[in-house]
Order: C-alpha cells, then sequence, then structure tokens
C-alpha cells in the first residue's frame, strides 16, 4: 500500500489546479495531491494538454477522473499515465447536476458492477494505482448495506483504495456546497467499513478542519483527505510531512514559503500566466497572523492590474508586516 495516502488534498473544482499543487508542494512533498475532478471527455474530445499537464515537481499527483464508459475512461487512465500521474481516481462522490446528467459521480453509487466494470478496464490499461472515491450513501439509500454492498462488488474487481467522503449525497434539492456541509458526518460508518474490509486501504475525507484534528479521527484508517480547510489555511500543509510521514518538524514561516515561490511565479508570468491565476492561493497563507486581513485586502485589489508582477506579493507583505521579503 502508497504511504503517501495517509494524508491528501482533495480535488476541489476550480481551486486545486496546477499552480494551488505547486505552491502546497512548497510546504509537504510526501502529501498526496490530487487534480480538479476531469471528465474524459474533455480529455479526449477537449484540449488535453491544459486539462493534464503538471509541474513534475507536483509528484505524487492523482487525477482524478469524471466518467462512465469503460472504454472512454480506459483510453483516459492511460493518457494519464503517459502524462506521469501517480495514480488515477474514478469520481463517485460528486453529486452536482452537472454531473448526474454526464451520468458519473455520486449517482454511480447505485451502479456498482458498472464501476467494477470501469475500474477493470482503466487498471488493465495501466500500471498505476486506480482509486475511487465515494459518499457512504445518496438520497435514500443511506443505511450501511448500501454503501456495503458498493464497496464489496467494487474491490472484488481488484480497487484496493477507496476515499470516503462520510456524508451522504442528496442528487436533488442541495447544491454541491450545501452537499458538503448539511447532510450530517458519520465517521462510524467508514470505522465499520474498515472493520468490514480490513484488507482495502480506507481514506477518511469530510469535515476534517486541520492536520492535527486527521490524526485524531483517523483511528484504524489508512489516511485523512482535507479539502476546504487546507484551501483556506494553506500553511497548515507545512506540519503535513512531520505529522503524518516522520520528518524532522519544519522551521520555514509563510514569508519563506513566499519568497520559494517567487522562481515558479516569474516564470509562469514570462509564459503568460496572470498573477492573479496564482496569487488566489494565496490569500488565506498568513491566517491566523495578526494583520493578515491587510495582506488579503492588497493581493484582492492589485493582483488583477495587467501589469501585476510579484512585486504585488512583496509590496503586500510589507504593507501588511511591515517587513521585506
Amino acid at each position: 500500500m502508497n504511504h503517501y495516502h495517509r494524508f491528501s488534498v482533495a480535488p476541489m473544482l476550480n481551486w486545486t489546479d496546477r499552480h494551488c499543487r505547486y505552491f502546497y508542494r512548497l510546504m509537504s512533498k510526501q502529501a498526496l495531491l490530487y487534480t480538479e475532478m476531469v471528465t474524459t471527455g474533455a480529455i479526449l474530445h477537449g484540449d488535453m494538454d491544459m486539462h493534464l499537464r503538471f509541474n513534475a515537481k507536483e509528484s505524487p499527483i492523482a487525477l482524478q477522473l469524471g466518467g462512465s464508459d469503460p472504454k472512454d475512461l480506459q483510453t483516459a487512465a492511460k493518457i494519464a499515465e503517459d502524462y506521469g500521474y501517480t495514480e488515477i481516481n474514478l469520481n463517485c462522490g460528486c453529486p452536482s447536476d452537472r454531473v448526474q446528467k454526464g451520468r458519473f459521480g455520486a449517482c454511480l453509487m447505485t451502479e456498482p458492477e458498472l464501476v467494477a466494470e470501469c475500474f477493470d478496464a482503466m487498471q488493465s490499461a495501466v500500471n498505476i494505482p486506480v482509486t475511487i472515491k465515494n459518499r457512504i450513501g445518496i438520497d435514500h439509500q443511506d443505511d450501511y448495506a448500501f454503501v456495503h454492498r458498493f464497496i464489496d462488488v467494487v474491490s472484488q474487481a481488484g480497487c484496493k483504495t477507496f476515499t470516503v467522503h462520510a456524508r451522504k449525497a442528496w442528487l436533488s434539492g442541495l447544491s454541491p456546497k450545501e452537499n458538503r456541509e448539511i447532510p450530517p458526518l458519520d465517521y462510524d460508518r467508514v470505522y465499520q467499513l474498515k472493520h468490514d474490509f480490513p484488507e482495502l486501504m480506507l481514506i477518511l475525507n469530510g469535515g476534517i478542519q486541520s492536520p492535527e484534528q486527521g490524526l485524531s479521527v483517523m483511528n484504524n484508517l489508512d489516511g485523512v483527505m482535507l479539502g476546504r480547510a487546507v484551501y483556506h489555511s494553506p500553511f497548515l500543509m507545512n506540519e503535513v510531512d512531520h505529522l503524518y510521514f516522520g520528518d524532522e518538524a519544519s522551521d520555514q514561516s509563510p514569508f519563506d514559503v513566499l519568497a520559494a515561490l517567487k522562481p515558479y511565479v516569474e516564470s509562469e508570468l514570462a509564459a503568460g500566466v496572470r498573477v492573479h491565476h496564482i496569487g488566489r492561493h494565496l490569500l488565506g497563507l498568513f491566517n491566523g497572523y495578526p494583520k493578515s486581513r491587510q495582506w488579503r485586502r492588497h493581493l484582492s485589489e492589485n493582483m488583477f492590474k495587467d501589469d501585476a508582477d510579484f512585486t504585488v506579493f512583496e509590496d503586500a507583505v510589507k504593507k501588511a508586516f511591515d517587513r521585506i521579503l
């Protein structure tokens, strides 16, 4: 089993792009990072390179795929392996209208045999792991037997790793945002899955607010996945390698992280990237620091300007913290 699953950062649409992931890598070398969900159609019929390219320093990195056609998923998985991804993850947890219309995401939990077929098609085509991300239930199909059967059927096809969002998904009546907050958390159901399937790697996702809390709720599980908590306070990543992987505690500060990001920002700007595409991921870097609001305000007011460059960050540090980066 792969050790990097002990701590992972969730796939978050419009958030965990390649700039975000590179930024996280400056604080954790070992956590598993996920892409935003990418559909098979976007890969096979869209701008493949735009969706799949990443910096080698982002590894270990998993591509999360959305789809339900075994042949398309197989082709997309092989392409992703050729790009250098560490892992392929099939989305069986997203509740949005868009994914329901495309017959993928959480609605696939009602078709475990199809998911098993999709897994087999992908895994037979690649030498890297294929994994599943799912919920504990959907709509009124939310008893333990439902998720137990899903895991049982898909694992019999050979899947060994499941990341379980410990909330059910309402496929009608709730927005994706509400689906991340309103259905109650049920960690005990995930613990029961681990008891019933001790040979599988089970990762807990949902409601975890810090790496420290993640350790406290892992119990007998194999890892935890954090999402919004890390995005809004990214410097939490700085303690991950020490807490989860036994590395020495890091002594770098958010200022050190920002300084280390400078060559990347300058390289991306030279390639035509606008600074706000990177800067938006840094708004929460100084969360918990006095005057972090001034940092956020300066970025928000200046990073969208046509001539914005790395000096936007340097000026924000000077104005908010009276420091030279």
